[in-house]
Order: C-alpha cells, then structure tokens, then sequence
C-alpha cells in the first residue's frame, strides 16, 4: 500500500534519456532534495508516456507511488509539467490502482517466456503472409480461426493506447473488462473484437506457425517465433498511479471518448 498522503515529502526523481526531462530533474532535485528510489514516499517520472511505462515496470513489485510530469511527446499518463507546489499536488492526487496482465509465451522450441504488460498484450505477423490464430477463453474456443496482422489484449490503462489505434473500445479505469482487438483483421471480415471479464484465461494459439510466423510483445518485451501465448490479469500485482484532481486517469478516458 502507497504511504499516507501527508507522508509525500521524501520524493525521487526520475527522467527519461532527452534534454527537457534532464533539466527539470535537476531543477526539482535542487528544490526540493533527492531520495533514492526505494527510500521515497513518491516517485516522479519526468517524460513521456513511454518512460511512464518504463518506470512502473522498474519499480513494479514496490507498491510506491509514481506520479508523471510531461517531458516528453505524449503525455496521457502523465501530469502537467510545473515546478511549483508539488508536495501539495502530491498531498491532493488521486492515486489509480493498476493491475497489469501477466503473458506467457510458448516458442518454436517449446521455452515459456514470461512477462508483464500494463497498456496491452500484442501478437504479430512476422512475414509478409497474415497470421492464423485462434482465441480460447477458459480453455473454451471462441474463434476458430482469425486470419490478420495480428491481435491485442488491452487493460483499461491501454485502451486509449494502441487499441484505439485499432479501433478497439475505451474502457474505463476502473472497468472489470479487457478488451481484445484485432489488427488489420481479413475473415472473419465483420468480427471486431470482444470485451472479456478480467479475471478470464486467454488462450491465443498461432495456427501454421512455421509458414505463418507470429511475435508476441508485453508492452516492449517481444517474444518471436511463439506458438502459444496465455494472459491473464496479474491479480497479486498493483501498481499506483498518481494524478492531478482534476485531470485523473478516469476523467481523462471519459473525457478521449468525446474528442474527434
């Protein structure tokens, strides 16, 4: 469990690789003194939404809350940069909990390959040829055969990343749901993904895997050449997730659901 709000005074500073965030490590440092990690009541991202991603998988079995500044490109999981006040806007964050998927992916050569993903769980063709896959869900078939350029399975957190990409839905944060959704999908021509319990065990088996080749991908850890993957909700794992008040990972979810 994350420290008692009043408690957000000893804070540790992280940044991604690129000028801005290096700067405004270094200004915060100066203002307001630095903790290491594991010592911190908080942790401050300074980047992008891709550094926000690498920093709850560094610190993933810590159970300390991380909250992000935009440093970065994009900046859905992150807070407005600003200097000032930020023990106050620690004291008033809403604080998200986040439970990541857990993959295990089977190889050509029959080795499991364990990892976590917190956006989505994402198979891919290999080849020019589109991949053959099948979808079981607690061991049941569901989908026979799905002929495409892949398929993903989203949490709540990732649903307004690469899935809506693909034109998967939004879900909100604090939905029970997982969406899985295909990419660039050919037959069945008119089937456009599901919305699964999460407490669900889903099977994805590649069919013709050695014409038809498949990579499977946890966030950015890949696995290629796979000939099964599993996923289920990492239940035993929560991550925290701190926001402004005012713009909370809820409100930001509603609030993508009504841009163009």
């Amino acid at each position: 469990m994350p420290k008692e709000k009043h408690k957000f005074e000893r804070i540790a500073f992280v940044a991604s690789e690129v000028p801005e965030a290096i700067e405004a490590q270094a200004a915060l440092i100066k203002r307001y003194g630095e903790t290491v990690p594991n010592e911190a009541d908080a942790i401050v991202a300074l980047g992008g939404d891709g550094f926000m991603l690498q920093t709850l998988h560094r610190f993933i079995n810590d159970k300390i809350p991380i909250y992000g500044m935009n440093r970065g490109s994009v900046g859905f999981l992150m807070n407005d940069y600003r200097e000032d006040d930020l023990i106050e806007r620690l004291q008033a964050a809403e604080i998200s909990r986040i439970h990541p998927l857990s993959m295990i992916a089977t190889d050509s050569a029959g080795k499991a390959h364990k990892s976590l993903a917190i956006n989505e769980i994402s198979l891919f063709r290999q080849r020019y040829q589109a991949a053959k896959l099948q979808i079981a869900i607690d061991g049941k078939v569901r989908l026979e055969e799905l002929i495409c350029d892949g398929v993903l399975v989203s949490t709540p957190a990732g649903s307004t990343a690469y899935n809506l990409s693909a034109h998967g839905p939004i879900l909100p944060i604090k939905s029970q749901l997982l969406a899985v959704t295909p990419i660039s999908p050919f037959r069945p021509r008119r089937w456009r993904g599901a919305l699964v319990p999460n407490r669900v065990h889903i099977t994805i088996t590649v069919l013709e895997e050695e014409k038809r080749p498949v990579s499977a991908v946890a966030d950015h850890f890949e696995t290629r050449h796979v000939v099964k993957v599993e996923i289920e909700q990492a239940r035993a794992i929560e991550l925290f997730m701190m926001f402004d008040r005012e713009h909370g990972l809820e409100e930001r979810i509603l609030t993508e659901q009504f841009k163009f």
